[in-house]
């Protein structure tokens, strides 16, 4: 029923190769905007219930009450635990991260050259 109101001839089923590519960048962009903001909401949560739950144990009510679908939800998990243990340990991996300027903290959206290296890497100190 659908074929008849939406014909392959003006909405093909296969994009073609650039408009796909720039599709999955986008998608990709969005998953990980999704993916820190949930982190960011499961730190306030920990944050919020710390008298009550211990960390690990926040952090999985988040999910469950949240309802994020695997494997989203062991992405988050793993992301705020990261987070809490450098809070705990800091310092440590820190030599080896490559720095950003705090206008950096988000990749700008490229489409042409998406190949090409988006964080910029400080050299010399």
């Amino acid at each position: 029923m659908l074929g008849k109101l939406f014909p392959d001839s003006i909405f093909p089923k296969k994009l073609n190769p650039q408009a796909e590519k720039r599709l999955r960048l986008a998608q990709a962009r969005a998953e990980e905007s999704i993916i820190r903001v949930h982190v960011d909401n499961a730190l306030v949560f920990v944050d919020t219930l710390a008298e009550d739950l211990p960390f690990d144990r926040a952090i999985e009510t988040y999910v469950r009450i949240m309802g994020i679908p695997e494997p989203l939800a062991a992405t988050v998990v793993t992301r705020a635990l990261v987070i809490l243990g450098e809070e705990l340990v800091p310092g440590r991996a820190r030599g080896t991260e490559v720095e950003r300027d705090e206008d950096d903290a988000r990749p700008p959206l490229r489409i042409d050259g998406a190949g090409e290296r988006v964080w910029p890497v400080k050299r010399g100190a």
